[in-house]
């Protein structure tokens, strides 16, 4: 087997067996690459045999080249990635990765996941849940928090009068403030299967969205079902629902929103509030050109 071959089976892996996002695919299979290139193995089976103190030679290379704290995470999260897929491809009954500690990183701005992956997300929880209709209740949420902009309290305060969705919904916020936000067609769509498949009764009064027992759906079972979704899809652990409603305002922001509407859109009290996105839309503008950089991709 070629270095090519092992290449492209860890592309197929991540692009279709992961549905990981065209950003990811290029930095996953370009940690990969370097690793081949200087191990110079041509088959899984030698991949599975490598251990932690080749993992830490090879970050340590790459640091040598200048990169930072979270690079070398996110470079050594790549790489535990693609042993633990050799293993699995060479047979071994353990696929987990060699035990390496990554780097410490500061806590900082609000990490977005992008728009491919969000929509990944809701459609992770809804293939991987136990129930039909409690899938369609967890995409419907994921939807609600990433398509508005809602809070995950916000999300699930909702009454079965809230239904069915229109053009807007008038959202209840932090010190009971109330805002308009607009509704996406896909947003309304998803919120209705659900409350179609829903099998219990969805009283004006009601909470729209329910357990699995008929009682009020709970943030903890909604963050679970996410957890699930982002181990599957591969994606880090800043990929919490709250994060997309950050993904949306960050996204918005970089489509040419301005911060007054943002604001509105958001509920916030305060526009230093929503400032914080401009920091966190020119960081990703910034992951966006360094993964498109050929020197990058090397």
């Amino acid at each position: 087997m070629s270095k090519a071959d092992l290449l492209e089976q860890w592309r197929a892996h991540l692009a279709d067996g992961r549905r990981r996002s065209p950003h990811t695919v290029r930095a996953y299979l370009a940690t990969a690459r370097r690793l081949l290139d200087r191990t110079g193995i041509e088959d899984w089976s030698a991949l599975a045999r490598l251990g932690a103190t080749q993992l830490r030679t090879q970050l340590a290379a790459r640091r040598a080249e200048g990169i930072g704290n979270a690079s070398a995470a996110r470079e050594l999260s790549a790489l535990k990635s693609f042993i633990a897929f050799a293993k699995a491809q060479a047979g071994e009954s353990d696929a987990s990765p060699p035990r390496l500690r990554g780097p410490r990183i500061k806590k900082g701005l609000p990490r977005p996941v992008t728009p491919d992956d969000a929509i990944g997300l809701a459609v992770m929880v809804e293939e991987s849940a136990a129930e039909g209709w409690i899938g369609a209740r967890d995409r419907a949420v994921l939807l609600l928090l990433y398509g508005a902009g809602l809070r995950i309290a916000e999300a699930l305060s909702l009454k079965g009068g809230d239904i069915p969705l229109g053009d807007v919904l008038t959202v209840t916020g932090k010190g009971n403030k109330q805002r308009v936000v607009p509704i996406l067609p896909l947003v309304r769509e998803a919120v209705a299967a659900y409350a179609a498949a829903c099998p219990w009764p969805l009283g004006a009064q009601e909470p729209l969205f329910r357990g699995a027992k008929g009682g009020a759906l709970s943030q903890g079972m909604v963050q679970k079902a996410m957890a699930r979704a982002r181990k599957v899809l591969g994606l880090p652990d800043t990929a919490t629902p709250h994060a997309l409603r950050h993904s949306f305002a960050t996204h918005l922001l970089g489509a040419g929103a301005d911060l007054r509407s943002l604001q509105e859109l958001l509920g916030h009290a305060s526009l230093g509030s929503t400032q914080i996105y401009t920091k966190v839309d020119a960081a990703t503008l910034l992951d966006t050109y360094r993964g498109a950089h050929p020197r990058e991709r090397e």
